[in-house]
């Protein structure tokens, strides 16, 4: 099959092993910049064209799509996707996974744990919020961010308050979310391909940082998830109709959380589990590719 890596980066890990793995299966692979890619909108006839020429021949598209450059590269995906081309991830869901809010109300609509959230802008009384969201200590975020920018910790009503009032000033919706003291510094991160798990890790933040992401410095190490947990990333990922992707969850008193569901997750955790998550990823391709296109039924 003929492979089209949609990635800013061709020397990135994650790129890279995917570059590998499926020429180590004999498929002819392309990394694509999809920031310098452009495309003509006519009536029955999408076409991409990037460094001069038309793209044609692609049999499937791996979208590696930056946080930063979401809208411009959904919409390359999306013409893909109108040639019939194959993709591991579809643009809504990639847009769908982007956007905080509207994920978290994916996931709490399909009964997956998600810390209790309030959602807000400047219009809202700011000490209801906190009680509605049980009080300081508080986790406000930004509603749209990654790897744990735009995330702060308010260890009390007054400093929550303040943070909340920044956001006002500049202008951007935010999630306050609850603090689970039991899960400080550490959280999961699960793998899921094709609807199974097929690497976790356990991240832990290396100084005073309750954000465990590995972007932020934190720690991975191998981990063996319950049953509980493997059921709640499948569930979550489905929920966000992703069939690859990063679901990061946190361990509490009341069984697993689910705090992001990420659609290019990083390759880190081979490294660090000794798992081939990129096979796994050309394993999935060759068994669907072929297949018929799939539909998204999450329905948001």
């Amino acid at each position: 099959m003929n492979i089209a890596i949609l990635s800013k980066g061709p020397g990135n890990y994650s790129t890279k092993r995917l570059k590998e793995e499926a020429k180590l299966r004999g498929h002819s692979v392309r990394v694509i910049n999809y920031a310098k890619c452009y495309v003509t909108v006519e009536s029955g006839n999408p076409v991409i064209r990037y460094e001069g020429k038309e793209i044609g021949g692609v049999d499937v598209i791996i979208p590696r799509i930056a946080a930063s450059l979401t809208k411009y590269g959904t919409s390359i995906v999306r013409q893909f996707e109108m040639q019939g081309v194959f993709t591991t991830s579809s643009s809504i869901s990639i847009v769908r996974s982007r956007d905080k809010l509207r994920s978290t109300q994916l996931l709490a609509r399909a009964g997956v744990g998600i810390p209790k959230t309030v959602f807000a802008r400047e219009t809202a009384d700011l000490d209801d919020v906190i009680q509605l969201a049980g009080g300081a200590p508080l986790v406000i975020k930004v509603a749209r961010g990654t790897h744990g920018n735009g995330v702060v910790l308010a260890e009390t009503n007054k400093a929550a308050k303040a943070v909340m009032q920044a956001f006002y000033v500049e202008g951007v919706s935010f999630l306050v979310q609850e603090y689970i003291a039991e899960s400080a510094g550490t959280d999961i991160r699960a793998i899921v391909v094709g609807g199974k798990v097929v690497a976790s890790m356990k991240r832990q933040s290396l100084d005073d940082d309750f954000r465990s992401n590995l972007h932020q410095g934190g720690e991975g190490t191998s981990i063996k998830l319950t049953d509980e947990e493997r059921k709640t990333a499948q569930k979550a990922a489905k929920a966000m109709g992703l069939t690859i992707c990063g679901v990061d969850m946190m361990r509490s008193d009341r069984g697993p959380l689910v705090l992001e569901v990420n659609s290019s997750p990083g390759f880190g955790i081979e490294k660090v589990t000794g798992r081939n998550v990129a096979s796994a990823i050309v394993d999935y391709i060759e068994q669907n590719a072929r297949g018929k296109r799939r539909k998204d039924r999450v329905g948001a």
